[in-house]
């Protein structure tokens, strides 16, 4: 009986050992599958905020606060007198704060025009692979901007509205590899005060973008704004923008040549007047500084 007793308990240990053992590898196995099942989102498509004049799909992290000097001198084809454009000067200063990962509010002031802008970016979707699938990141930014001029004609009735500006802009990006990354941007620019009836209030614009990196801390960046035409004067030309990132650890630097003199939206897309063909072209700058305010918590 004592045998009997002995043999029974000894295949309930071992019957308790294999079950245990067999749970155990399956929960493995079941979390090894969750794992490859984890959704990774792509990041750094492009280095900073902007690619160049226009917004990039990228925001400010949470609780970090980026303060932006953009710089622009006047066309090379002013010649020596003019010492090649550097004698002029445009000068936009910009600070973007990232509210949440997803969303960024930010303010500039620029001298040309005196104007003040306001924006607001949220990203909606964000390029991933893994559980969920996602093949671009697309982003939203509204932006609204101010013409602080003193008055031209001030004996006249003048309407604060006729200063305001609006712009909507989708963002679609996709970065297809570690070095090279796109982007489309279907734009509508909204003017409350257009110069002749003939001209359009609301303009709609497509802008394209890129970035290709030659080592890890430089790359080649691009960007043109078309404007469909019969909205704007014929004088106005499309903006085209390149040049290059340099990353040097918190500051991001961006040298480039444009045929722009504005920085906002509105004034780089509806009232550039430059022609590559005619050397009108300006070299300019932007320096990035992040700092971070907020500390995440984890």
């Amino acid at each position: 009986m004592k045998l009997l007793s002995k043999f029974i308990f000894l295949n309930l240990y071992i019957f308790s050992f294999v079950l245990t053992k067999a749970q155990t590898d399956s929960t493995d196995l079941f979390n090894l599958m969750n794992l490859s099942e984890e959704t990774n989102y792509t990041t750094a498509t492009f280095k900073t905020t902007r690619i160049i004049n226009g917004h990039s799909i990228e925001n400010q992290a949470m609780g970090v606060l980026d303060f932006r000097i953009n710089h622009r001198f006047g066309d090379i084809n002013g010649g020596a007198y003019e010492w090649f454009g550097l004698d002029q000067s445009n000068v936009k200063l910009c600070l973007d704060y990232g509210i949440i990962d997803r969303l960024m509010v930010g303010i500039g002031r620029t001298n040309v025009n005196k104007t003040v802008d306001g924006y607001l970016k949220f990203k909606i979707l964000r390029q991933s692979t893994g559980k969920k699938k996602m093949p671009i990141t697309l982003s939203y930014i509204a932006i609204s901007d101010i013409n602080t001029l003193k008055w031209q004609y001030p004996s006249r009735k003048n309407y604060f509205t006729s200063r305001l500006t609006f712009t909507h802009q989708l963002l679609i990006g996709r970065k297809f590899s570690k070095s090279t990354s796109l982007q489309i941007s279907p734009t509508l620019v909204h003017r409350n005060l257009v110069e002749l009836k003939k001209y359009k209030n609301d303009v709609f614009v497509i802008g394209v973008g890129g970035r290709q990196k030659i080592n890890k801390r430089i790359s080649v960046n691009a960007e043109y704004f078309y404007v469909f035409p019969k909205q704007i004067s014929d004088e106005m030309k499309n903006s085209l923008c390149i040049g290059f990132d340099i990353e040097t650890g918190g500051h991001v630097f961006q040298l480039h040549f444009t045929n722009s003199r504005g920085m906002t939206e509105s004034q780089f897309i509806t009232q550039t007047i430059g022609n590559w063909l005619k050397g009108d072209i300006r070299f300019g700058f932007n320096i990035s500084r992040v700092f971070t305010v907020k500390e995440r918590k984890h």
